[in-house]
Parts: C-alpha cells; sequence; structure tokens
C-alpha cells in the first residue's frame, strides 16, 4: 500500500441508494484496515445524514453508481458528491458493481471476527445496500493500489454511526467542534480554538483521529462512559501511573497504527518489470513497518511494568489482554531471528534509510551483503566529496543535509560565499540565510546511492517474506494493540493531560443516568474559559417536568455561548472526560440538534429564513426522545409576526416530547408560554442600564440546586455582583437605546419611543391575565418537578423529610 498522508482520513467510501430513499454506505479505512458499515433512511431531501457521515470519514475518494435511481424529489449520491465534495475524487462504478451477494461472502472471508458475532445473516437481509457498497469498494481499492485483501484481517462494524450520538454536519459547525467559525476573538490577540485543537495533545496520530472520532460521534452507553471515567479518576488521583504512561507512550512510534494496511493487503504477482521502481519503494514501506512493529514490541514490557498495579477495569483489562499475553513475546522472538537488535525505528530520513538497509542481520542473504556493500560506498563517497569541496573551494561551512524526494545535497551559508559560486555547482536555490545546490559528481553519486538502496529493499523483502506470512497468521493481535494504544494515548495524553494544565477542582466527574435530569452547575465554556480569565459560570437545569428552558436577554448578552457551553459540556461528558462545572450530572443523548447563527446559503440558493427553516425542519423530522435541541433566535429573519408565530408553533410541538430543549431569544412575548405551559422554565440575563448604556450581567438561577445549598454557600459569596434570579425580565427599550448610541436621529428615536410604548403596555396587561389564570396549574407543576429532584437526589433520609417540609410550606404560602 502507499504510504500514508500524515493525520488526514484515508478512507475510501462506497455509496449508493434505492427509491424508497435508503442510503448504503461502506467506509473503507485504509490505514487501519477497517470497513464500517451504515444503512439508513434518509429523511431529508437534503441528504443530512449522509452528509454528516461524509463529514465524520473525510473521505479521499467516493464510489457512486450512475445516477439513474434518484427517489423522487431528491438528487441523487452523485449529484450530492458534485455539489457538495467537488475536492474530492469522485469513481462511477457500473451497477453491477454493486453486488450485494458478492459483499457479504467477502466480509465473510476478510472479516477478523467470526461472522456469526457480526449478526451477518440478519444483515444480509436487512443491509442490502451497505454490502453492495463494501463489495464496490473492496473491488476498486484491489484494483486500483495493486493489492488483494488478507483473509480474516479487516475490523468490520455494522451500523458503527448510529451506535453514538449523533451530530449532524450543521451542528458540528455551529458547535466548533473540530473547527473555530472565526479564528480570531475580537478584542484580543487570541486565537479562538476548536474544542479538537483545545484537547489535540495526543502522541501518536492513530490517537489523534480517536479523538476527532469521538468528539464527532461521543459514546451513548453509559458503562463504557463510565469505565473510561473510571480510568481518568485513577490517573489523577495516581501521579505514578499518568507520568509513567505518559513516557512509555512516547516510546511507541508515533504511525503504530499505520503497521496494520501493509500486512492486511498483499501485492498482486505481478512482474518486476511492470512494477520498475515502485517495487522498491513497496519493499521500503514493508521494511519500514516491520521495524516499527519491533520498536513497538520492544516498548511493551515497559508498559507491561507501567500498568501492572492498575486497578480500574480498563487499564487492567489492557494488562490483561495485551501485557501478559505470550503471543506478543513469541512474534517479537520470530522478529528478532531475522531482524538485527540495533535496528529502530526512526523519522531522519538518511538514518532511516539506513536503518531500513541494514534491517536484516548480516549473513543471510549474500546478494543483500553485497548491496549494502555498494551502499556504504556511495555514501562514503559522497562524504568524501564534501570534505573536498569544503578544502578546495574554502567552505567550511558547507552542510551535506539529506531527504528523500532528491537525496543529499549542500548547504552553504550566505556569509561564506566570495561573490558567486563557481560554476561547478548547480541548481543553485536560495533558502533563507543559506544556499541549496548540487553537483554533476553529487547527482551522479546520489543516483547509485539510491540504486543500491533500492537492491537492499528488494532483496531484505525476499528474506521477510516468511516473516511476513507469519504475522499476517496473528494479524488480530496487532489490531488489538494498536487500538489499544490510541485508546490509552487519547485518554492518557489528551483529557487526562488537559485537566491536569488547569487549577484544582476546576473540572470534574460529570454523572450519568437513564431517565434523570440535565443538571450543570456553575458550567463554563470549555474553549473561552482558557481565552477569558474573567469568564462567568452559568448553570442549567432540565427535566422530564421542566423539559423547555427559554433564555431570554437582548442582542450581546451571551445567549449563543452559552447554548454553546451546555453542548460542548454534554460532548465532553460523554466521551467519557472531565467537564468544566462545579456539578454535572447527565441523561445521556442521543443526538444534538442545534439551529444557530443567521447567514445567506448561496450554494443552496436559500434566504437566510429559508435557511432557518430547512434545518428547523430537518429538527423536526428527526429528533428522538433523548435528544438535546438548542435553537437560537428563531424566527428573526422574517416579520415579527410571522417570526413569533414560528417561533411560538415550534416551542409548543417541542413541549409535546421528551426531549430537552433550550430555546434562546430576545422575542418578550415568548415569555408568556411559561404562564400557559407549567412545563416552561424562563431564565434571563441581567441587564443594567447605567447611564443610557447596556451594562450585561450573566444571571442563572441555583434552585435547582436548592437540597446542595450549603455546599455552595462560599462559591456563590463570590458572585454578588451577578445576582441569580430566574423569570422573566423586561428591559425597558433596549432596542431603542442600541439605535440612539449607533447615531439615529432624536426625533425618530422619540417616535419610536411613543410608539413602542403603547404596544407595551397592551402587552403586560395581557400576560397579568394569563398569570392568574394559570397559577394553580404552574404551583401543582412545580410541586411535581420538586418531588422528582427528590427521586434522583443522593441526599440521606433526613435531608430529604426536611426538603419535602420545606416544599409543603411554601406551596401552603404560594411562594413556589
Amino acid at each position: 500500500m502507499e504510504d500514508d498522508a500524515g493525520e488526514r482520513s484515508n478512507f475510501v467510501i462506497g455509496l449508493i441508494e434505492n427509491r424508497a430513499k435508503e442510503v448504503g454506505m461502506a467506509a473503507f479505512d485504509l490505514r487501519s484496515a477497517s470497513l464500517h458499515l451504515s444503512q439508513y433512511i434518509e429523511t431529508s431531501s437534503s441528504y443530512q445524514n449522509t452528509k454528516t457521515l461524509l463529514h465524520f470519514y473525510d473521505p479521499m475518494v467516493i464510489i457512486v453508481p450512475p445516477n439513474k435511481l434518484a427517489p423522487e424529489g431528491m438528487v441523487g449520491v452523485s449529484e450530492l458528491v458534485d455539489r457538495f465534495y467537488a475536492s474530492v475524487k469522485k469513481v462511477v462504478m457500473a451497477r453491477g458493481c454493486f453486488d450485494d451477494t458478492k459483499g457479504a461472502m467477502l466480509i465473510k472471508n476478510l472479516a477478523a471476527r467470526e461472522p456469526s458475532s457480526l449478526g451477518l445473516d440478519t444483515y444480509y437481509k436487512q443491509y442490502y445496500l451497505c454490502l453492495a457498497s463494501a463489495s464496490a469498494a473492496i473491488k476498486w481499492i484491489e484494483a486500483e493500489k495493486g493489492v488483494i485483501v488478507t483473509s480474516h484481517s479487516l475490523v468490520v462494524t455494522f451500523n458503527g454511526s448510529f451506535d453514538h450520538m449523533n451530530i449532524d454536519a450543521t451542528s458540528v459547525q455551529n458547535l466548533e467542534i473540530v473547527e473555530p467559525l472565526h479564528s480570531a476573538l475580537s478584542g484580543t490577540s487570541n486565537k479562538k480554538r476548536s474544542l479538537f485543537h483545545m484537547l489535540k495533545t495526543t502522541k501518536t496520530i492513530g490517537g489523534t483521529r480517536l479523538l476527532r472520532a469521538n468528539l464527532l460521534q461521543p459514546l451513548k452507553d453509559i458503562e463504557t462512559i463510565n469505565t473510561r471515567l473510571d480510568c481518568v479518576d485513577e490517573l489523577m488521583s495516581n501521579e505514578q501511573l499518568f507520568f509513567g504512561l505518559s513516557q512509555v507512550l512516547r516510546k511507541f512510534p508515533r504511525e503504530t497504527d499505520r503497521v496494520l494496511s501493509h500486512f492486511c493487503f498483499k501485492p498482486k504477482k505481478i512482474t518486476n518489470e511492470v512494477l520498475g521502481v515502485d517495487n522498491a519503494k513497496k519493499s521500503q514501506i514493508l521494511i519500514s513497518s516491520i521495524i516499527l512493529l519491533k520498536t513497538a514490541l520492544d516498548a511493551l514490557p515497559l508498559l507491561s511494568k507501567v500498568l501492572k498495579d492498575a486497578r480500574c477495569f480498563l487499564v487492567a483489562n489492557v494488562y490483561s489482554s495485551i501485557c501478559e499475553n505470550e503471543k506478543y513475546a513469541g512474534i517479537r522472538k520470530r522478529i528478532g531471528e531475522v531482524i538485527d537488535e540495533d535496528v529502530l525505528h526512526a523519522r531522519v530520513p538518511f538514518v532511516a534509510r539506513t536503518q531500513q538497509c541494514f534491517a536484516v542481520k548480516a549473513g543471510i542473504d549474500g546478494l543483500l551483503d553485497i548491496a549494502r556493500r555498494s551502499f556504504c560506498d556511495t555514501s562514503e563517497a559522497i562524504h568524501n566529496l564534501a570534505n573536498k569541496y569544503r578544502e578546495e573551494y574554502k567552505l567550511p561551512n558547507l552542510k551535506l543535509p539529506f531527504n528523500n524526494r532528491q537525496g543529499f545535497y549542500f548547504s552553504i551559508p550566505h556569509k561564506d560565499i566570495q561573490g558567486k559560486l563557481p560554476s561547478k555547482f548547480i541548481q543553485v536555490v536560495k533558502h533563507g540565510n543559506n544556499v541549496h545546490c548540487s553537483t554533476l559528481e553529487l547527482a551522479s553519486l546520489n543516483v547509485r546511492n539510491k540504486s543500491a538502496a533500492a537492491e537492499c529493499y528488494v532483496r531484505t523483502e525476499v528474506c521477510l517474506e516468511a516473516l511476513v506470512d507469519a504475522i499476517r497468521e496473528d494479524i488480530s493481535l496487532f489490531i488489538l494493540l494498536s487500538e489499544v494504544l490510541c485508546l490509552l494515548d487519547m485518554i492518557v495524553n489528551s483529557f487526562a493531560h488537559a485537566i491536569s494544565t488547569k487549577p484544582f477542582d476546576r473540572y470534574i466527574r460529570p454523572e450519568f443516568t437513564d431517565n434523570g435530569p440535565l443538571a450543570i452547575d456553575a458550567g463554563r465554556h470549555p474553549i473561552l474559559e482558557s481565552i477569558h480569565s474573567d469568564f462567568v459560570p452559568n448553570s442549567i437545569f432540565i427535566s422530564e417536568a421542566s423539559n423547555m428552558v427559554v433564555v431570554m436577554g437582548p442582542n450581546m448578552c451571551g445567549k449563543s455561548t452559552y447554548l454553546q457551553q451546555v453542548c460542548l459540556i454534554v460532548i465532553l461528558a460523554q466521551i467519557g472526560c472531565y467537564v468544566p462545572a462545579h456539578f454535572a450530572t447527565i441523561r445521556a443523548v442521543d443526538r444534538i440538534f442545534t439551529r444557530m447563527g443567521s447567514m445567506d446559503n448561496l450554494e443552496s440558493n436559500s434566504s437566510t429564513f429559508m435557511t432557518e427553516m430547512k434545518e428547523s425542519a430537518f429538527i423536526m423530522q428527526n429528533i428522538a426522545q433523548r435528544s438535546l435541541i438548542v435553537m437560537d433566535e428563531l424566527g428573526r429573519a422574517t416579520s415579527s409576526s410571522d417570526g413569533l408565530a414560528i417561533a411560538w408553533s415550534c416551542c409548543e410541538h417541542l413541549l409535546s416530547l421528551n426531549a430537552y430543549t433550550i430555546f434562546a431569544t430576545h422575542m418578550e412575548n415568548l415569555s408568556e408560554l411559561a404562564t400557559i405551559y407549567p412545563n416552561v422554565k424562563i431564565l434571563h440575563f441581567y441587564v443594567d442600564i447605567r447611564n443610557s448604556r447596556l451594562d450585561f450581567k450573566v444571571v442563572f438561577p441555583f434552585s435547582f440546586f436548592a437540597l446542595k445549598r450549603n455546599d455552595f454557600a462560599d462559591w456563590n459569596s463570590d458572585l454578588t455582583q451577578f445576582q441569580l434570579n430566574d423569570g422573566p425580565r423586561h428591559v425597558a427599550h433596549y432596542g431603542l437605546l442600541l439605535a440612539e448610541v449607533a447615531g439615529l436621529p432624536s426625533s425618530v428615536i422619540e417616535t419610536a419611543r411613543s410608539i413602542t410604548s403603547r404596544i407595551t403596555d397592551k402587552e403586560v396587561n395581557r400576560m397579568e391575565v394569563n398569570c392568574q389564570n394559570y397559577n394553580q396549574i404552574k404551583l401543582a407543576y412545580h410541586v411535581a418537578q420538586r418531588l422528582i429532584i427528590l427521586k434522583y437526589s443522593n441526599q440521606n433520609e433526613d435531608s430529604i423529610r426536611q426538603a419535602l417540609q420545606l416544599l409543603k410550606e411554601s406551596y401552603i404560602n404560594g411562594k413556589l
């Protein structure tokens, strides 16, 4: 296989659909030799589910059939790729290549696990489209790359995307999970980072890719999340384990996961004349993989020593499955019989070339020993040539760098050059304070040196054939090792490292419930708090009895930041990381939907309002009971009456579901929802008007933490300047104040103030009538809500009895 392109995804995707709006996708990862199959009903004519998966995999090739069978009202997957993924290579294959029967047979033969454990019989009947896509993807890979996939070497997962939280592509962009919307923050010299960039302190490429995958598709299984959190707990309480693992993981090569692809694919039997130079390149990559595998296996005893006394389930399981597995020692011994002990994985180009040429022990192959002699002679001749030029042309600082593209070349500082370089020097290029150049003698020696190295690679591969076949028999062991190293890298070097760099108790372990509330006390925005030292914490409480929170306040008061903050905290919690809060308990979320921002979408010929409506329609069509919906300023892009009507009706629809909703608006009329629906909670950002200027204060209630008020007494005292309140708050004419600051004529401002005061008086009178009519219903509902809170409380019996007595007194006095 060809060498990888660093951290970039190496996915080849097969994509097909039928007339029933079902889409089948097969994502083949060339780097880690894994195949991910998904089949789903596309609920949106804009292919939102497909876009989400394509954004997640970030493919380099997309394989589609001819665009003849697109469902009615939809453009078809082929046209979708042309419109939105023009930079990705598109391959159109005949419909016959998408053969589900052949796809099922291929997966039976290639899957590392037994077919029964994959549930293949069920999937063959139900998910035939993704099997057809797999057939096309594997056919293209084998034809294009000139390889055959090794039997029982692929990691195959079915429907993997929907075993995790689903975050659509629009929400990924709105929440700034992978890339920030704006690279710089106004008023500061700091660059804004995404959540991925904030956590990207992993040491291996596989760990970085796993981190990105987890952020885009967080876990839903509470047991798995808690297993990761237990591991983070032990790392935070056991400094020796934390620093020991950090150091040991550095001993493993960054490209450990890349090894798999070279053992999972066999080159096709074709002649050397056809392959030409590529034959040596393929041999070099294989040798590099063997050396890399040896380096990784050499580090296993160090990992075993560090993990031996660990107590948490995840680390203990790694120790028993990896460190105590004698097969790894057997493979290491087999490698040691052929590979020289002193050979190690190297990143410096010429050192790596030398290690690869001398990887196999001397005396095993006579032709290899001759090629090595030639390689050494030409390397020595090149260095002697450099010494000759230093003396002959009085260039004492002449250096001899090396890179894989051009081989050896000369680097001469500008200060050493008196006038012009002698005509002997060719290909002269200025590079900073140096001049890079070559000579005909050096070019000739480079060709001979490269040819000798190529001969070493080819002969070395011949010596390694038996070893490679033995390694392929135990490929499942290396798949496990790679997955474990990537997981440890993410947890230790990303999660634990991020927490350890923060002040004590700034990040806490979240708690999870199946049907409990989403409660975050003193939560902070994980990205912005590292930029602004005075970032103010905010809290939230949503439960089944109060499943909608309406956040009110004028423009620029921080509503959008708060919505983003809640979502990011939930995502952090569900990947198994600590969260920036004083306390957090979370009901596991299966999907996050966001409707944020306002701009035209020129690609789809949609105005701002049409874009809002399309995003809202997608939410309404795909919402589930355990979803988290975040909507910011819905309806502001059309007339005030239509905008209010749409926002109100969307809220009523969401209130009828069990999903948790946070709805931000500056439409004060929406506060009337709380007078009609008792499961609506109104919160607001406090705004103080001083000298005709708006002073923003962050305001959120702590009433839902009343059971633990004593725990927070000291903490609250530090925030007396930010009084915590709930309910609506009317900010008189804040729009007029901003308009006056902007420079509108005073006569215009006065006329507007007269008009808005008359409108406001009518609205206030109507709201007072509604409050009186629904007051008793709200009291009863609030009692039920407090009882639900007590149900999920972990307080002792006396505290609960006292809370019930206070609840009774409050209800009698009408002060709930």
